[in-house]
C-alpha cells in the first residue's frame, strides 16, 4: 500500500499497523526537509514509551530533519536541533518525551555509558540515536533501525532494517 502525506513524503507500507512497534516496516521517499519531517511525523504515531530508534546514514542524509518531525508528531513544541556538539537533547512537551542523541563524535562505548545512557533507557520516552551503528552493542535487542541514503537526484530514503 503507498500513502502520500499533505506535505508530498511517500511512504510504503506492508503491515495493518503501519507505523507499530516493533512490527514496523516501512521505505520512505523524501524530496525535501519538509517531506523527511513529515515521515518522522508519521513515524510517531504508534511509538510507545521504551522505544529505540537508532538511526543510520551519512552526513546531510536527513536523520535530523526526520527526528524534528517525530517529535513534532509526539506532540513537542520543541526547536529540534542535532546533538552533535551536546550530544543529548532531550525535548519534552509531547506524549512522550525524546531523548536524542548524536554517537558521532563519541569515541568508545564509556562516554555512552557516562552521560547516563542506561539510565536513559529506564526513563518515560523515546530515545533516537543518531549513528547509532557506532555502539550496536549497547543498544536493546528490539531497537528499531532505520537506514538513511542520499540518491543521486538528491532524494532521501530510509529503510528499516
Amino acid at each position: 500500500m503507498t500513502s502520500n502525506d499533505p506535505a508530498g513524503a511517500r511512504f510504503f507500507i506492508d503491515s495493518a499497523s503501519a507505523f507499530g512497534f516493533p512490527g514496523w516496516r516501512m521505505e520512505g521517499i523524501a524530496k525535501s526537509p519538509e517531506e523527511m519531517e513529515a515521515l518522522g511525523r508519521a513515524a510517531a504515531a504508534e511509538v510507545a514509551s521504551g522505544s529505540v530508534i537508532a538511526l543510520v546514514g551519512g552526513l546531510g542524509a536527513g536523520k535530523t530533519h526526520w527526528t524534528k518531525g517525530f517529535a513534532a508528531g509526539l506532540g513537542s513544541a520543541a526547536e529540534v536541533t542535532s546533538p552533535t556538539f551536546g550530544l543529548v537533547h532531550e525535548y519534552s512537551g509531547g506524549r512522550l518525551e525524546v531523548f536524542h542523541f548524536d554517537f558521532y563524535r563519541l569515541d568508545s562505548a564509556d562516554e555512552l555509558l557516562a552521560l547516563g545512557w542506561d539510565e536513559y533507557l529506564e526513563a518515560d520516552g523515546a530515545i533516537i540515536a543518531e549513528w547509532g551503528d557506532k555502539f550496536p552493542e549497547l543498544l536493546p535487542a528490539d531497537t528499531v533501525w532505520l537506514r538513511f541514503a542520499i540518491e543521486s537526484d538528491g532524494r532521501r530514503i530510509i529503510t528499516r532494517h
